[in-house]
């Protein structure tokens, strides 16, 4: 199993606890975007967002965040059609992270599929069972 097979469909916890170190250390002037369902109240993902990708996620109506890794903007859904319609932006007391509340206009979210081959409703299919340990939900 390829290291982002495993990463992404293994059930051993990889957590990146320096993922924000990484984010920092790169110069990134980013701020925490949650993805969130507005009708079931499901967290469908974490991303990430530059002033760009905000002011464009406000212009376009739908989710556009920065990816840290390609260190480009990323309207989500352009190449899979997976858009995310967005109904509202609410930001926390201190002003250092948001929440997009969206709703889905494809046919999942997730970058990765599951065992049919379907795209996944949220980025958060498997749980915590144990300290070293995930199952799928």
């Amino acid at each position: 199993m390829s290291d982002v097979n495993a990463l992404e469909e293994g059930l051993a916890v990889q957590l990146d606890f320096d993922k924000v170190g990484k984010i920092g250390r790169a110069g990134h002037q980013v701020v925490p975007v949650v993805l969130q369902d507005v009708d079931s109240g499901d967290v469908l993902f974490i991303g990430y967002a530059n002033e760009e990708a905000y002011r464009e996620t406000l212009a376009r109506g739908s989710a556009v965040l920065y990816s840290t890794s390609r260190k480009e903007i990323w309207h989500k859904g352009a190449t899979s059609g997976d858009v995310l319609d967005l109904v509202e932006v609410a930001v926390n007391c201190e002003q250092n992270s948001l929440i997009y509340k969206v709703r889905k206009a494809g046919t999942g979210v997730c970058h990765t599929k599951d065992h049919a081959g379907n795209t996944r409703q949220t980025c958060y299919y498997r749980s915590v069972d144990g300290p070293e340990a995930l199952r799928f939900n």
